[in-house]
């Protein structure tokens, strides 16, 4: 039976899919000096559990968080800015879910989620979603002022450096699959690349974007452009997990 695979979008996510983000985020958060406290994110003495669907679940909610991460300063200069922050009816603990939520708020342009009819609804992502959305406004006039007083073209000015720089060196880099081996042959993943219009190459240095290589060491391991890796990670075999993402 073909696994569905978690949409990725500008239409927003399930609600799961935020819970898990926000727990992810609430453990990797930036912790601020007593003086440059600007958000209460409640207990952090020990990390919530996060449970997974499938792996393109999994790999979506760290995506949304680390994204977070990123903007983490920005995000709450934000809530505070639009007076959207503190709110009596958003206790402490969702404070992580808050901000994960205005991420993709923000990245959607302050539209309109996409409403997943078939997960499970969770009563504080809709509580929140909606909270954010009655202020999109006053949190778009924030953003702007934001972005005018660091005299920022766009959001990327205020990714820490460090960060951005592993972003760089990270992009140029090829992505690796493993073969489940259990599940297909390596003769059938071949098939399949090649009836979606990928060719096989001998190295990395023959790339042309629709290329692949096969690993010298380990002959069931494939090697992708980095370019690749949102096409890669929607084709079924990923879905299936007939590949699997290194």
């Amino acid at each position: 039976e073909k696994r569905a695979v978690t949409q990725i979008g500008k239409d927003g996510y399930p609600d799961s899919i935020y819970i898990n983000a926000a727990k992810i985020f609430q453990g990797l958060r930036t912790e601020k000096s007593s003086g440059k406290i600007l958000l209460r994110y409640g207990d952090t003495s020990e990390s919530p559990a996060v449970a997974f669907k499938d792996e393109q679940s999994r790999r979506v909610s760290y995506e949304l968080a680390f994204k977070t991460l990123k903007y983490q300063d920005l995000l709450e200069e934000m809530l505070v800015d639009s007076k959207v922050y503190p709110c009596c009816s958003i206790p402490d603990e969702l404070t992580s879910l808050l901000v994960v939520m205005l991420y993709d708020l923000q990245d959607r342009k302050f539209q309109n989620r996409k409403i997943f009819a078939e997960e499970e609804v969770v009563a504080e992502v809709q509580e929140i979603g909606d909270y954010l959305y009655s202020y999109e406004t006053k949190l778009a006039a924030a953003l702007a002022r934001c972005r005018i007083k660091h005299d920022a073209l766009s959001i990327e000015y205020f990714v820490p450096e460090t960060i951005s720089k592993q972003e760089q060196r990270t992009s140029a880099l090829p992505i690796y699959f493993w073969i489940n081996t259990f599940k297909i042959s390596l003769e059938d993943v071949f098939r399949d690349l090649e009836i979606k219009g990928f060719t096989k190459v001998e190295s990395v240095s023959d790339f042309d974007h629709y290329t692949y290589a096969v690993d010298q060491h380990c002959q069931d391991v494939l090697v992708f452009p980095s370019s690749l890796k949102e096409e890669l990670l929607n084709l079924d075999v990923f879905a299936d997990c007939k590949l699997l993402l290194q």
